[in-house]
């Protein structure tokens, strides 16, 4: 067990720098275009150019990325963050912006919807079995949303130093771009110590789709409508919203997702221990509903506090069925095709999520500041009966 451990450890730590990197980046993004003279739709699209982006780059390695080796194609992925983040970093124009945005790994939102994520997920997949393997994507879950909470708290650094020490916000939130490229490099540095990909032992070499093609296929489906939903209110655009709605600027926003990261970090490590008793169907369905219902009631609350405590309430379980979704879907697919499968079910969760953002943008732009978070609520409802009523019969405890 040492050596799934050691890299089990790689791979957890590789993962909180992407995330602490993500964390900020999110919350920056909508200040950064705003000081750059951009309106509010050119942060729904450039959100929605990320987006798209990673979800080709992920359905190009769901077709063809069991040609090589994982580590080869993570090693890849992190020179591509750290290219991302040196360019976004000097770039100005808006089209210079959108195409970085759409070849990069910038992820606006608060889950990781990067290429990054299935090969993660195919990696630790080989390295446990049953519900030792749903624990270890619990733990991949938990320091990926408890590293973007403090990534988070970052977001409010330019101000500071802009009030502290004189220096100009831009020039800082450059910097802060700048630096997302810097822990580029240390995600690949982490992913070259990885063992080669055959070195586990039992390891099942990875195929393409095929007795499993139907369930993915549903379940693609099923994770498209949840995309598109989330992709409405994405944290950029959320971070946009409080701004807009409530006057929080970008320290003050990162505060409040520093509090809700943590409350999605507690709820991610009850998950596995809810799923043994639940099972990973029930976990991901009945957290999921109530906390979309919290979504809607803030879109039309009256007074910051009480969105802010709807928010917060939602974000203490709208995030427990990631860790279940991720192990629900490499149990129910061999072991052969789970790095396929991880790769197209993960598409939707990009590919349908690009849409919505230039639509919350543009929501935004033109005075709906409810609708977005009211219809993000709703179709999420809508996806957690479709999916109960399509996979019913493996609601229950894992075995």
């Amino acid at each position: 067990m040492e050596l799934p451990q050691r890299e089990l450890r790689r791979l957890l730590l590789a993962r909180a720098l992407r995330a602490l990197a993500d964390g900020y980046v999110a919350v920056l993004l909508p200040a950064y275009l705003l000081a750059l003279g951009h309106q509010a739709w050119a942060v729904g699209l450039i959100s929605s150019g990320t987006l798209l982006g990673s979800a080709l780059a992920t359905l190009a390695l769901g077709a063809f990325g069991h040609r090589w080796p994982v580590r080869r194609l993570l090693s890849a992925a992190a020179l591509l963050m750290a290219i991302t983040g040196a360019a976004f970093g000097v770039a100005s124009g808006f089209l210079p912006l959108l195409v970085i945005a759409f070849v990069g790994t910038l992820n606006p939102s608060a889950g990781d919807v990067s290429v990054f994520l299935p090969l993660e997920h195919a990696r630790l997949a080989t390295l446990f079995e049953g519900d030792a393997r749903t624990r270890a994507f619990a733990r991949y879950t938990i320091v990926g949303s408890l590293a973007a909470a403090f990534g988070a708290l970052l977001a409010g650094l330019p101000a500071w130093l802009a009030g502290a020490q004189q220096i100009d916000p831009l020039a800082t939130m450059r910097a802060m771009f700048v630096l997302y490229g810097v822990a580029g490099v240390g995600v690949w540095a982490l992913y070259r110590g990885l063992p080669a990909d055959a070195g586990h032992a039992g390891q099942v070499q990875s195929a393409p789709l095929g007795a499993s093609r139907p369930v993915v296929l549903r379940l693609a489906l099923l994770f498209s409508v949840d995309a598109f939903a989330g992709g409405l209110v994405v944290n950029a655009l959320l971070a946009l919203w409080l701004s807009t709605r409530f006057g929080l600027d970008a320290a003050q926003a990162g505060a409040f997702f520093f509090w809700a990261g943590l409350l999605t970090t507690a709820s991610q490590w009850l998950a596995p221990k809810v799923a043994d008793r639940l099972g990973l169907l029930n976990t991901m369905v009945f957290s999921h509903i109530p906390a979309n219902l919290c979504l809607i009631g803030a879109a039309f609350s009256p007074s910051l506090a009480l969105a802010l405590a709807l928010l917060f309430l939602r974000s203490a379980l709208s995030q427990m069925d990631v860790p279940t979704r991720s192990a629900f879907v490499m149990a129910v697919v061999t072991p052969a095709e789970r790095p396929a499968a991880a790769s197209f079910t993960a598409v939707p969760r990009s590919l349908a999520a690009a849409l919505s953002p230039t639509l919350g943008g543009a929501l935004f732009a033109a005075g709906f500041m409810a609708m977005p978070l009211a219809l993000c609520g709703a179709l999420k409802i809508g996806y957690d009966l479709a999916l109960w009523a399509a996979f019913r019969s493996h609601a229950g405890p894992p075995r």
